[in-house]
């Protein structure tokens, strides 16, 4: 008898059909009414879950009696209770390293669009106040040579360090929770204290993974020790950013402008950032393209057709379940 498998999200149909030869499939339908409702209806049968976005722990998965595979179409997995689902012995897969250079791509066109004011430039001319040669109080500042800090020299982190290093010239530092002997070779950069980071980074890129400890790890006081002329660049979690100091920082000129892809609470519709000329705001963008996204999606079917047919999956959040 086939196990049953629902899918909560980035599921296109041909991929349901890929999991159709298999598992049962089950894809909630908006034409069907409220989606929510038909996920939690679903939930008792389900043996395997595979999406993003939507928070998973024990209150959502208390029925769950079936389950023994959540597999994320995402590289982060803050969005789940990963010692809960450990607990219940259910396997949590992510999908690494097919969204980075994706996602370094997206973080560097927010270094180049802020310090270039791409987007508010842009706005302002289609407004029709291009009557004139631009004066300086439109001036941006200038990407190559400057010296780029990157907050987590994780994959993600290395592939943006790559592309300031080698296609702008650019010094990298970068801090984090231990040393990277071979990137420091392959990069030219320094291991720095987050402190020394943000006094010397013309640009600040925070690319590391959301938990207790970096959740409000730039806050007032960080931003503070950035230069004036700096630009904050957040492509990891919104809660990493204190995001009512940012707006603070930026109202004020303690620095120059800020490019973010993630923020605090999402999706969001209202926001001081929207009305800042030095805030660059995208919705969350990091690893939407095509290719990407059906790369994360069939990285994600791989995980869980293995775990629900016996054997162990290439992405393992939490391997200690697998016996």
């Amino acid at each position: 008898m086939k196990k049953t498998v629902l899918a909560f999200s980035r599921i296109t149909p041909p991929m349901a059909e890929r999991l159709a030869q298999d598992f049962n499939v089950i894809v909630p339908n908006p034409k069907n009414g409220d989606i929510a409702a038909q996920f939690d209806e679903a939930l008792p049968e389900a043996h395997g879950l595979i999406g993003a976005g939507r928070k998973l722990g024990a209150a959502q998965l208390d029925g769950a009696l079936k389950l023994e595979v959540v597999s994320s179409v995402s590289v982060g997995y803050d969005n789940y209770d990963v010692a809960y689902l450990t607990e219940r012995g259910i396997a949590l897969t992510n999908t690494p390293d097919v969204l980075t250079e994706s996602t370094a791509d997206l973080g560097f066109s927010l270094i180049m669009s802020s310090a270039r004011r791409v987007a508010e430039l842009d706005a302002w001319t289609k407004a029709g106040n291009w009557k004139a040669t631009v004066a300086p109080s439109h001036f941006g500042a200038d990407v190559h040579g400057k010296t780029l800090g990157i907050v987590g020299l994780g994959n993600i982190g290395a592939a943006v360090a790559r592309r300031g290093r080698f296609g702008f010239n650019m010094p990298i530092l970068y801090s984090g929770n231990s040393r990277k002997p071979e990137l420091e070779q392959e990069l030219g950069a320094r291991f720095v204290s987050l402190e020394q980071l943000l006094a010397e980074a013309d640009f600040v890129c925070l690319v590391v993974p959301l938990s207790a400890s970096t959740k409000h790890l730039i806050g007032a006081e960080q931003l503070q020790r950035m230069k004036r002329s700096a630009f904050l660049i957040n492509i990891s979690r919104g809660p990493v950013v204190d995001e009512a100091a940012l707006v603070e920082a930026l109202q004020n000129g303690t620095i120059r402008g800020a490019g973010l892809d993630v923020y605090e609470k999402e999706p969001l519709s209202e926001s001081p950032l929207f009305s800042l000329s030095n805030a660059v705001t995208l919705p969350h963008v990091g690893s939407a393209t095509a290719e990407t996204r059906e790369a994360m999606a069939n990285r994600a079917i791989d995980n869980l057709r293995a775990a629900l047919l016996g054997e162990r999956p290439r992405d393992l959040v939490n391997p200690q379940v697998w016996k």
